[in-house]
């Protein structure tokens, strides 16, 4: 009889310590879950590139890379190119990318901000093209000048943005032969050549959206990690509090 209440005294003592750590433990895991999904909705914003952070125009500047997505390589030749294609025609083109925008912001909304920024009278903006890529979503905008656009159509400018640049995008994101590609396509039709149209469209190519970015995956496991400790924290406990309470009954 004693054995049976010393044992039955045993068995409430272990409960209440479950009981106690399981209320510990909730209470610890629901501001950790708070401050996760807080961070997800403020950090985002918080990284986004802002139009003041491009710096005023400076001259012989062809390509403004905020997002670090063009080798140094690539850069000197996108700015070799541009540079030539400014002194023997007069038409001047820009190429910025950037990494995030705001939430209410597009590529395009950024594209057009720039170039009334960086060319606020409208007889420097007449020769002007300002090409913007957000790296982050792999949007596009494109803005050009009305001089620009008797030699460059709207429909060749808004082709450059959307599929020269874009197309070798959906084959692994190589930024550099887009960008290169884009210019080379704009060099041309602006230096009175043959339009030579966007690259071709491999049957093979995943299309946009059908896979999730870098940044999408960290954040679907991080989220998963969160939810699964947030079961197993309190699965495990009451798990445990039955299967005590079970063989205390026996």
């Amino acid at each position: 009889m004693k054995d049976k209440l010393r044992k039955d005294t045993s068995m409430r003592r272990l409960l209440n310590q479950l009981s106690t750590q399981m209320r510990s433990l909730q209470q610890w895991l629901l501001p950790v879950i708070i401050l996760l999904f807080a961070t997800q909705l403020v950090v985002a914003p918080a990284y986004a590139t802002s139009l003041y952070e491009i710096p005023a125009l400076e001259e012989d500047t062809w390509v403004v890379d905020k997002a670090e997505i063009l080798s140094r390589s690539s850069e000197g030749k996108l700015s070799s190119s541009l540079s030539d294609l400014a002194n023997e025609t007069g038409y001047e083109v820009r190429i910025v990318t950037i990494h995030r925008l705001d939430y209410d912001e597009t590529a395009q909304g950024f594209a057009d901000k720039l170039f009334t920024r960086w060319f606020p009278e409208p007889e420097d903006q007449a020769n002007q093209v300002v090409l913007v890529i957000d790296n982050l979503t792999n949007n596009t905008g494109i803005h050009t000048g009305e001089k620009v656009k008797s030699v460059m159509p709207d429909a060749i400018a808004t082709s450059v943005a959307q599929e020269s640049v874009l197309i070798p995008l959906k084959d692994g994101n190589k930024y550099n032969q887009a960008l290169l590609g884009a210019s080379d396509r704009m060099v041309a039709v602006l230096s009175g050549q043959e339009d030579p149209g966007p690259p071709e469209m491999k049957d093979d190519v995943m299309v946009e959206g059908t896979f999730a970015t870098k940044e999408d995956t960290k954040k679907s496991n991080a989220t998963v990690w969160v939810i699964g400790f947030l079961i197993a924290a309190t699965i495990i406990p009451m798990a445990t509090y039955y299967f005590y309470q079970y063989m205390g009954s026996r």
